[in-house]
C-alpha cells in the first residue's frame, strides 16, 4: 500500500509523491465548544436550534439538516472558515452562537476521525478533524442566544444517545464526559 500522506492537492492536479487528494468523501475541521460549570464535569452547555436562525452562515448548516436535527441536543459548534485558526472560530462560535466574549483560551484537544457514512459513494471514509475546547461556563445560568430554542445546562449521562444530533455524543466521548 502506498502512504497518502495529508498533504492534500486541488482534485484535478496528479498527486506529487507524497500526496494526495482530498478524501472523496470529504472532510470537516470543526471547533467544538464544550463549556461546564465548576465542580459539575457532567453537565455540559447544549441547545437546539432555531430553524428560523441563520444556521448556513453560523455553522455551514442547509435548511434540511437543521430541520432534521433541530429537536436533538448540540453543543456550540461550527465549520471552520477556509483558511481560519481554530481559536479564531472558537471566538466566532462564541460570538455569533452564545452572544459572548471568550478572552483566554486554553488550547484545544485535536481528535482525528475516519469513518464510512451511510450512502457514501466514495472509496475513501470520511476524515474529521476536530478542535475540542473545554470551557467553564461561569454563571448559574445558561445565555440568551437568538440561534437557538433552547439552551441550557444539561446532565449528559441522562440524555438518551439518540437524543443528541450531528454525532455530538461522540464528542463528548472524545473528551471524556460521555462514557463510551
Amino acid at each position: 500500500m502506498v502512504r497518502r500522506f495529508a498533504r492534500l492537492r486541488p482534485g484535478g492536479e496528479p498527486p506529487s509523491p507524497g500526496s494526495a487528494g482530498v478524501p472523496s468523501d470529504g472532510m470537516c475541521l470543526s471547533v467544538f465548544l464544550v463549556f461546564r460549570p465548576p465542580n459539575e464535569p457532567g453537565r455540559v452547555l447544549l441547545g437546539k436550534m432555531d430553524p428560523a436562525a441563520r444556521w448556513g452562515d453560523l455553522a455551514a448548516l442547509d435548511a434540511e439538516r437543521v430541520a432534521r436535527f433541530a429537536d436533538r441536543w448540540v453543543l456550540p459548534a461550527s465549520h471552520l472558515l477556509l483558511f481560519e485558526s481554530p481559536d479564531a472560530a472558537a471566538a466566532r462560535v462564541a460570538k455569533e452562537q452564545l452572544g459572548i466574549d471568550l478572552a483566554d483560551l486554553p488550547s484545544p484537544r485535536v481528535f482525528s476521525e475516519a469513518y464510512g457514512r451511510p450512502g457514501a459513494e466514495g472509496k475513501d471514509p470520511h476524515w474529521d478533524l476536530d478542535f475540542v475546547y473545554d470551557l467553564v461556563w461561569p454563571e448559574p445560568r445558561p445565555p440568551r442566544a437568538a440561534a437557538w430554542k433552547e439552551l441550557t445546562l444539561v446532565d449528559v449521562a441522562r440524555v438518551p444517545r439518540a437524543e443528541f444530533g450531528r454525532g455530538h455524543a461522540d464528542v463528548l466521548e472524545l473528551v471524556g464526559v460521555l462514557a463510551a
